[in-house]
């Protein structure tokens, strides 16, 4: 096959975990199907100088070729525009070298390069959403709609949106849920755009049951004082923006009721305190509560501690476009999930593979209700189905072979 030279196009930085977790994986399967691959990315200072080395050499061993610039915080807005204007002179003079064939863009702001690049160098644009990240931004109360500056971005960016939808070869969703409304931000005056679906895949032989070292599990059971009479309920990720930790704490409690053995273990790396104030307010021991920090290499041995894992994420409309990782990577783990429903296709895999519940509203008796079904789970599920079920929806391979697909397509391959 004709080596096809693709420029590759990330706001978020190879050594922030979704870069090592949601963006080299992919480029390794795409590179070792014979793609040349060059990436751009905005490395934040801290992660860039602990983690460079290490993902230098995963680039380099796969024959990715990494082109990491700064990312700026400050001052708000101008620091984006500076870190767009540096991306897009970097585009620039790799495409005088490579001439590209495609460029692929990661989002919203790296689809801004992408559509110039498309523009003045007549290459295919791949749009790959990730998520309708301008109504995020607002549904997280991230954009203060109160202040005109980011009323005059949300404007901007919204116009922007239907341009990018429009003129992209092809587009990437994480979701079946959310093509819909993609088309009809586009209109009916254009026909009906190529979108391929590829939810937020995971390493299943990272997250594998099977290959945890028994004297890892040992350490961090006799760390966190776990014993085999306890059912461990887990949380993985973030307790901030769109997590919604007072609901797990309270499906927590109302999971206790039937459960008293019941143990609430939290693997996160954001501060614990205000976690343990919401717990404290609800009136749960802390002694029921495990909180640790740990790095990707350590999640495995600690979600191999639990029984089934729970995560509610707030239900906004933007959420129509959400995949979340930790599904792929629970469900891996050969774990049932409670999670909350009108969360993208969330819903339909769950309950189509019967790997968890949803709950449909917060309250106790939808609590009760819910652990009832989830012990029945537990009952008919082997750990072995469930992973089967992750393996068939959210494998790497799968989500490389999707990609395959979309770039024979455009690149004229098929």
């Amino acid at each position: 096959m004709n080596r096809k030279s693709i420029l590759y196009i990330s706001y978020d930085g190879m050594t922030d975990p979704l870069g090592q977790s949601q963006v080299l994986p992919y480029l390794s399967g795409l590179a070792a199907n014979g793609y040349q691959i060059s990436l751009i990315s905005a490395e934040k200072p801290g992660n860039f100088k602990e983690q460079r080395t290490h993902i230098e050499h995963i680039c380099e061993k796969n024959g990715i070729e990494w082109h990491p610039l700064p990312y700026t915080r400050r001052p708000p807005v101008i620091s984006t525009l500076f870190d767009l204007w540096s991306i897009r002179n970097k585009a620039n003079a790799l495409y005088r070298k490579k001439k590209f064939s495609l460029v692929h863009c990661r989002s919203y702001l790296p689809g801004l390069i992408g559509l110039y690049m498309k523009r003045k160098f007549k290459i295919p644009f791949l749009f790959d959403m990730r998520g309708f990240w301008v109504d995020e931004k607002i549904d997280g109360n991230i954009w203060n709609m109160n202040n005109p500056l980011f009323r005059l971005i949300f404007t901007y960016m919204k116009r922007m949106e239907k341009t990018l939808f429009r003129e992209a070869d092809a587009v990437v969703s994480l979701t079946h849920k959310a093509c819909p409304m993609i088309h009809r931000i586009m209109g009916s005056a254009y026909p009906e755009k190529f979108i391929q679906v590829i939810p937020c895949c995971v390493d299943v032989h990272h997250f594998n049951p099977d290959i945890v070292p028994s004297a890892a599990a040992d350490f961090w059971r006799e760390k966190l004082r776990l014993n085999d009479t306890y059912f461990v309920l887990s949380y993985l990720g973030s307790l901030s923006t769109w997590y919604l930790p007072v609901h797990m704490l309270q499906f927590f409690q109302s999971f206790r009721k039937k459960t008293p053995q019941a143990i609430f273990l939290i693997i996160t790396t954001e501060d614990s305190k205000p976690f343990l104030s919401m717990a404290d307010s609800l009136g749960i021991p802390r002694e029921s509560l495990r909180i640790v920090s740990a790095k990707r290499s350590e999640v495995p041995v600690l979600l191999s501690l639990s029984h089934a894992s729970v995560f509610f994420i707030k239900p906004a409309f933007s959420k129509i476009a959400s995949s979340p990782t930790k599904l792929g990577e629970i469900l891996s783990m050969g774990l049932p999930v409670i999670c909350n429903t009108g969360i993208g296709d969330t819903d339909e895999i769950v309950l189509k593979s019967e790997t968890g519940v949803i709950c449909h509203s917060f309250d106790e008796e939808e609590y009760f209700s819910k652990t009832e079904t989830l012990h029945a789970i537990l009952q008919l599920k082997s750990k072995d189905e469930i992973r089967s079920k992750a393996i068939e929806y959210f494998s790497l391979e799968h989500g490389v072979h999707c990609y395959l697909e979309v770039y024979r397509k455009l690149l004229h391959q098929e």
